[in-house]
């Protein structure tokens, strides 16, 4: 009998729901768009109760595409999440919301980061938990919602408020409030977590009037998270429950799905916004350049730790430029239009939407086009775009590199601008080294079904799954006789030095 694990990728523009079978392979698929609210004032929000149901479609979806392939739902043993990190959500005991989802690119909270780091915080919060006081990250924010709203405070002081990132938002709603958890590297993400301890931090939910906000239970990415009832979640004909044996960040999940197994090997996620992520073993080193150091990923007896560099614009800036400069009408077309130009004749664009993330961390930066003249064509635009995608990798993997003392071992690459064939030869010819890619595109899902494959059997080990992934990796080489990435990433340092 062939074994089947049911892996759900909640992002923050869509849910993804893949059907994986022993050998990694995606047999079944379903994928819902996810509305996502931006205001001009720089605040993100989604709907707490949509993001529910937009996972309850896309599992459907996904069965639906499965049980017409003539599978057997019988045959599916697990299921596991990955989810969009920083978003939060607020809850009361019954699993009703209490405020609107605020997502990770929410910028509402700058004005409280700033007051906590003249305040001398700053220090203190990255020796704990390895992060910097920024809007990017959950506690800040939440922070700015207890100051904005007097209900909600009380009620925390209460002790009548969940706070939960997305993954435990979804396994609380589907166990019926049975199970409140989350995994450390969720956890890790919000400011309150402890990265030595593995623990919530007393002294710092203490210090910011949080210690009656019920957290949930800290657990490892690969874990018993309960049993999930499908069947009458769904209203299936047929009774359907397995048990959610992994919960872990998207980003997080994606390096586990890329092979990132061992010290020294890396992943870039190329999405609306980027992650670079190193695995440094199994100790917390604290960077000196910038970078975030965070939980890679863990099973019951393994926590690996990563350095990390968080790109905020990323696919965004394509996007921006479709929807607002309308210079192309799909971004597929954008690859064609960089080529055909012979270089960026000094054009670029600093992508600071949002700030620049890692490891300037410019958060009051506003974006920005240099170097235009009244011979710059619309191609020269969309190209300084793509090539701020590269820039950014190069300065946050030399940060890295610094911090670790040594160069990276690999460099795998995943996500949706992975399908730009100019943005990727760009980047393996400005990094100088091969790029491993998965023909499985779906990375983050992959990841969060090797952890659930592993609690439920499925998979025996580690080395498995190693080898299973050497199977499904191509090489994208890089041209030594291409010196243009090199000579525009010096114009790059040279416009990110002038803020």
């Amino acid at each position: 009998m062939k074994k089947y694990i049911l892996a759900i990728d909640q992002g923050t523009s869509s849910t993804k729901t893949i059907l994986f079978d022993e050998s990694g392979q995606a047999v079944a698929k379903g994928s819902v768009d996810l509305k996502t609210s931006y205001f001009d004032n720089g605040f993100v929000e989604q709907n707490p109760e949509d993001i529910y149901q937009n996972v309850l479609d896309s599992v459907t979806e996904c069965l639906n595409d499965f049980t017409q392939k003539g599978l057997h739902i019988a045959d599916i043993v697990s299921c596991g999440i990955s989810n969009q990190r920083e978003t939060f959500v607020l809850w009361d005991k019954d699993g009703n919301a209490l405020a609107p989802a605020v997502v990770w690119a929410c910028k509402r909270s700058i004005a409280i980061c700033t007051d906590l780091i003249e305040k001398g915080q700053n220090e203190g919060i990255k020796q704990k938990t390895g992060l910097l006081l920024d809007p990017y990250f959950s506690g800040t924010k939440l922070l700015w919602l207890l100051e904005n709203d007097s209900e909600l405070k009380e009620k925390v002081v209460n002790g009548e408020v969940y706070f939960g990132t997305v993954d435990c938002w979804i396994l609380y709603k589907l166990t019926n409030g049975a199970h409140f958890k989350t995994d450390y590297t969720n956890a890790c993400r919000t400011l309150l977590f402890n990265i030595h301890s593995l623990q919530w931090d007393t002294e710092i939910l203490e210090k910011w009037k949080l210690s009656n906000l019920n957290l949930p239970q800290p657990c490892p990415s690969s874990h018993d998270f309960g049993i999930i009832k499908w069947g009458e979640i769904l209203n299936l004909e047929t009774s359907f429950s397995i048990p959610m044996t992994s919960l872990i960040g998207d980003s997080h999940a994606a390096t586990f799905g890329e092979g990132c197994f061992e010290k020294g090997t890396a992943k870039v996620t190329l999405g609306t916004g980027s992650s670079i992520m190193m695995n440094i073993g199994d100790k917390a080193v604290l960077s000196d350049s910038g970078m975030l150091t965070t939980i890679c990923w863990s099973t019951e007896n393994r926590v690996d730790y990563a350095l990390e560099g968080a790109i905020v614009s990323c696919g965004s800036t394509i996007e921006w430029l479709k929807n607002e400069l309308q210079l192309f009408s799909a971004p597929a077309e954008t690859a064609a239009m960089a080529t055909a130009i012979t270089d960026n004749a000094g054009v670029y664009l600093i992508p600071a939407f949002s700030g620049l993330g890692a490891p300037h961390w410019q958060m009051s930066r506003k974006a920005s086009i240099e170097g235009m003249t009244f011979g710059t064509t619309k191609n020269h635009i969309v190209r300084a775009a793509l090539e701020s995608i590269p820039y950014q990798i190069k300065d946050v993997v030399q940060a890295m590199e610094k911090d670790m003392q040594a160069a990276l071992k690999s460099i795998s690459v995943n996500g949706g601008m992975t399908q730009n064939p100019f943005v990727i030869h760009f980047l393996a010819d400005l990094l100088e080294i091969p790029l491993n890619k998965q023909r499985n595109p779906d990375v983050s899902a992959l990841g969060a079904a090797y952890l659930s494959g592993l609690k439920s059997g499925v998979y025996e080990s580690i080395e498995q799954l190693s080898a299973i992934n050497k199977k499904q990796t191509e090489q994208v080489l890089a041209n030594p006789n291409n010196d243009l990435p090199t000579k525009g990433y010096e114009g790059w340092k040279d416009k990110i030095a002038r803020f």
